[in-house]
């Protein structure tokens, strides 16, 4: 049971609080020795500012139930003679948890004197500290290492010229690490650190030689929407999504090492963004600028030269052909971003079903085809085939497509576990992965076909943002208590394909079918009809696995 004192840690909205209204708690620590572990404390000193003004002190000694060792009594002065009379964490830690409250505790070092107090804390059931914590060893390290000889907080104090001596006593060195902490939120003041989020990054930024570009980000909000980065020809090089634009684009400064960074901060000269009222239109937003600019450094997220689709052929024996479009109604799956990803899924349906897989004329041969004289596969090459025999695996794939997707994907279930079962292990793992290639071809399909026979949607998250789709794709989005956007007329109708027209739709309707599913949505408004198949999509069972 966790009977914490301390209050819930401050949410994410809170990070961008400007500094001069958080509230900051300066602390020391004096213990035993060095381990939390099989050392404890003697001495707490803390001080509270907000604004730089300090707004409390809380001082206590402690009984730490053990005798002081004389390298520790050297080193501060406390005796065990002086601590025998204090109470013991049991009754100090309370009342200090209550003086902590919600603020930030800052200290020198300040890891050492955390360790000792979480594992008070959880020692006596409060539970870990809550709190953030913000460092004054690592904060000068990143400010101003090449001016000190060391980062002692006794050095530091005296670079500072600081009216507080250090002397190994808790008060007063918190005091000393306070004017020592101020100082340097000064120097970080003039490169654009000015709130919170920005000084707990602050510490991990290692020094690159683009830091001086952080400066770029200082205009940006603090809300949901993309971002772009330009070079000097005013080409977008780069392209992503936040849900805090200015923490997102800030932290490619904070020691990211990565080569592909390194080389597009080289080429950064100016940023834009894109606000959005939800993350959903984010998340859409990054897709569609991505596709539309073509960013060098999107990689793995541009939208691919050519699209592939599976389609069932009108043919006397029909079979699943690749094409390059989806025109003509038919039943389809797809698009996918790759020959490869095609070739998976087409090799699973070809696992599930006997479907012909030869594309010569009907019984142009004098013999069948090799997957015909496997038993893999009913093709009529040399004319032995009726269409009656035939047409039943036509119809089992067009109900495995439309309304039972278990025809199709049991059969891929059962052929793994056969294979694993006769530790045929590395064949097992190639069954599972066309599996789960076929079971997200079709996922996806019914996704869009649901999302397509709806029409213009209405549609509001628990959160409070309202969603206008139309047929699958993202029309307007608002918030709750804002005035809603003129609502627009249909945009596109169904033309029978059931399928997304392109790779980039794709992964739009994706995105507004995950939102959907995520949490709460209710469902404002339809024009058509909104529904699933009523037999869901199987799931591969854990033990199947190989």
């Amino acid at each position: 049971m966790n009977l914490s004192l301390a209050p819930r840690q401050k949410t994410f909205e809170d990070l961008g609080t400007p500094l001069f209204e958080v509230p900051f708690c300066v602390l020391d620590l004096e213990t035993t020795g060095g381990s939390p572990r099989d050392c404890s404390i003697t001495e707490i000193g803390a001080v509270k500012y907000v604004g730089g003004e300090s707004t409390g002190s809380f001082h206590s000694l402690v009984n730490p139930g053990t005798d002081i060792p004389p390298f520790i009594t050297v080193l501060t002065g406390l005796t065990t003679a002086m601590v025998t009379a204090a109470p013991q964490i049991e009754g100090v830690l309370p009342a200090f948890l209550e003086f902590l409250g919600a603020s930030i505790v800052v200290g020198h070092n300040v890891r050492f004197d955390l360790g000792f107090l979480n594992a008070a804390a959880l020692r006596l059931s409060y539970g870990r500290l809550p709190n953030r914590s913000i460092d004054t060893a690592a904060l000068a390290r990143r400010l101003i290492r090449p001016d000190v000889h060391n980062l002692k907080l006794a050095s530091l104090a005296y670079h500072f010229r600081s009216p507080v001596t250090p002397d190994h006593r808790a008060l007063t060195d918190a005091r000393a690490t306070a004017h020592v902490f101020f100082a340097l939120l000064e120097i970080a003041g003039t490169i654009g650190v000015t709130a919170l989020d920005d000084l707990l990054e602050l510490p991990t930024a290692q020094g690159s030689p683009f830091y001086s570009k952080i400066h770029l980000a200082d205009e940006l909000p603090r809300r949901p929407g993309v971002y772009m980065f330009l070079d000097q020809t005013g080409s977008v090089i780069y392209v992503g999504k936040a849900t805090n634009l200015r923490n997102r684009v800030r932290s490619y400064f904070y020691g990211d090492e990565r080569r592909s960074v390194g080389n597009m901060l080289r080429e950064l000269v100016s940023i834009t963004h894109v606000s959005c009222p939800t993350n959903l239109e984010a998340e859409i937003t990054e897709i569609r600028m991505i596709n539309l600019h073509q960013p060098r450094y999107n990689r793995r997220s541009r939208q691919p030269k050519a699209s592939h689709w599976l389609k069932l052929t009108n043919e006397r024996f029909p079979r699943l052909s690749m094409v390059r479009t989806c025109r003509s109604p038919g039943q389809y799956l797809g698009p996918f971003r790759s020959r490869q990803g095609a070739e998976s899924v087409l090799a699973a349906v070809w696992d599930a079903l006997p479907i012909r897989r030869c594309s010569g004329k009907a019984g142009g041969r004098t013999a069948r085809c090799v997957p015909a004289q496997l038993g893999v596969a009913l093709c009529p090459c040399d004319g032995t085939l009726s269409e009656t025999d035939y047409e039943e695996v036509t119809i089992r794939l067009i109900e495995g497509l439309e309304v039972r997707p278990d025809l199709l994907l049991d059969p891929l279930e059962k052929k793994m576990q056969q294979l694993s079962s006769t530790q045929r292990y590395e064949e097992a793992a190639w069954a599972r992965d066309r599996h789960r290639s076929l079971a997200r071809a079709l996922e996806r399909r019914r996704a869009w076909q649901a999302l397509n026979r709806a029409g213009l949607m209405e549609l509001e998250s628990g959160a409070g943002d309202h969603v206008l789709i139309d047929h699958g794709r993202l029309a307007l989005t608002w918030r709750e208590g804002t005035h809603p956007p003129l609502r627009p007329a249909p945009q596109r109708k169904d033309d029978g394909v059931p399928v997304p027209p392109s790779v980039e739709a794709a992964e739009e309707a994706h995105l507004i079918w995950q939102w959907i599913h995520a949490g709460a949505v209710r469902v404002i408004d339809v024009d058509g009809e909104f529904s699933l198949p009523a037999a869901p999509l199987p799931r591969l069972a854990k033990q199947a696995a190989p």
